[in-house]
């Protein structure tokens, strides 16, 4: 099934917004088998927006279209389908019903320019959206078909998994197709690909390699007749991945990286503290966007300033000696998250962000500390970028050094 996804909205085109849509629907249609050729991005204009779509009908199975279906004079998807399809739009009654219940549920009056929303055609299927006020649109034409989305992208992720995919996949035969994601971290998209090269040259199953904010991600997808034959494909070929990349595979699908370390920590019974310099409390924050976090992170200090790093714990003759980046201050830094919070593990990072230099060391310079129950490490990096990637990567660094301690990768 060939197919294309269509971004509707000026504020797209003017940079206002980014397009993450696209490309998290790219992302689910390898899984299903259908193949994407295009991307289009058109701005609220009836014309340009029906000429696209026409366009589409042509060359494409299924056109994918997010936004444009609020309720103002500016969205005009429902509109440009229907010139297409050549059919007029139609109040719904049900739609307009299941609409003023909506707005009932929290106690407000419809604006009765959401009618709008309460629409379709004739030989168009409303798909429900409980997590907004736009239906979207399942339209067909000579085995062709045009699927509307709202724009709002938690709004969009819900319809495609609840509406979009059950129908898709009633129509792709009886080929089954699995998917595997793995997450890859201290190797770079070139690395990874490099070590794994010979597995990367077969039409099933397959192996797709993709750079993101948490590391590389390798998509693994087989089609057989059986799911049990699918699913055996992928666990083959992720073993063989696996045994190439080792210690580098630190989590599969969903899976975050600051799960990972609080599954270590809880299996281990133990706990953490941080200190920070350069990321200013990313770590902390990240660790505690993870539910259940309270029953083994105790807490963090952001010591941005070498004082705030003396006054918490840590040596100034250290500071003084070998300065505040340095791998020696980062151990005491570690030190002194662990004995202050009193915690099993102490976390810690210092680092220059930039973009000028400090202490003689250039931008991106880091160094990373730990101290689990006494037994102490520290490494260093450099992450010579933008300030706000260089304290990403530095933060997920520091994770991953983490995760390889609990895992008895690192040698203390």
């Amino acid at each position: 099934m060939r197919s294309e996804i269509v971004s509707i909205g000026t504020e797209i085109l003017m940079g206002q917004i980014t397009d993450t849509n696209a490309s998290w629907i790219a992302q689910q249609l390898p899984a299903l088998g259908i193949d994407l050729y295009w991307v289009s991005a058109v701005g609220d204009n009836l014309g340009r927006l029906r000429e696209v779509l026409a366009r589409g009908l042509e060359r494409s199975d299924l056109v994918i279209c997010t936004g444009g279906l609020g309720p103002t004079e500016d969205d005009l998807t429902r509109e440009a389908i229907a010139a297409v399809l050549g059919e007029d739009i139609v109040q719904d009654p049900q739609l307009e019903s299941d609409l003023r219940a909506h707005f009932a549920r929290r106690g407000n009056p419809m604006p009765e320019r959401n009618l709008k929303q309460a629409t379709r055609t004739a030989s168009t299927t409303a798909l429900p959206n409980p997590r907004g006020t736009a239906p979207g649109w399942w339209s067909e034409r000579d085995g062709h078909v045009i699927v509307a989305m709202p724009g709002v992208p938690h709004e969009m992720r819900y319809m495609w998994e609840t509406q979009v995919v059950p129908r898709l996949s009633s129509r792709l035969g009886d080929v089954i197709i699995h998917s595997r994601l793995l997450k890859v971290i201290g190797l770079g998209e070139s690395a990874a690909e490099e070590r794994i090269r010979h597995l990367l040259h077969t039409d099933n199953p397959t192996v797709g390699t993709y750079a993101k904010e948490d590391g590389i991600h390798l998509r693994l997808t087989a089609k057989a007749a059986s799911l049990e034959e699918a699913k055996s494909m992928v666990e083959d070929l992720e073993n063989r991945i696996r045994a190439e990349l080792g210690i580098h595979v630190y989590g599969v699908d969903d899976e975050r990286l600051e799960g990972i370390v609080g599954q270590l920590l809880m299996a281990r019974q133990l706990t953490l503290a941080t200190m920070e310099s350069c990321t200013g409390g990313l770590v902390a924050n990240v660790i505690t966007n993870e539910p259940g976090s309270s029953a083994y992170f105790k807490g963090g200090l952001v010591t941005y300033s070498n004082q705030a790093k003396i006054d918490f714990g840590v040596p100034a003759a250290v500071i003084e000696q070998h300065g505040a980046v340095s791998c020696e201050t980062a151990l005491e830094m570690a030190t002194a998250a662990r004995q202050r919070m009193s915690a099993s593990v102490g976390l810690s990072v210092t680092g220059v962000a930039g973009p000028s230099e400090l202490e003689g060391k250039p931008p991106g310079t880091v160094h990373l500390g730990i101290d689990v129950e006494g037994q102490r490490r520290a490494i260093s990096a450099s992450y010579p970028v933008v300030r706000v990637q260089m304290k990403r990567l530095t933060m997920l660094a520091a994770l991953d050094l983490l995760r390889r301690t609990l895992l008895g990768a690192e040698k203390m």
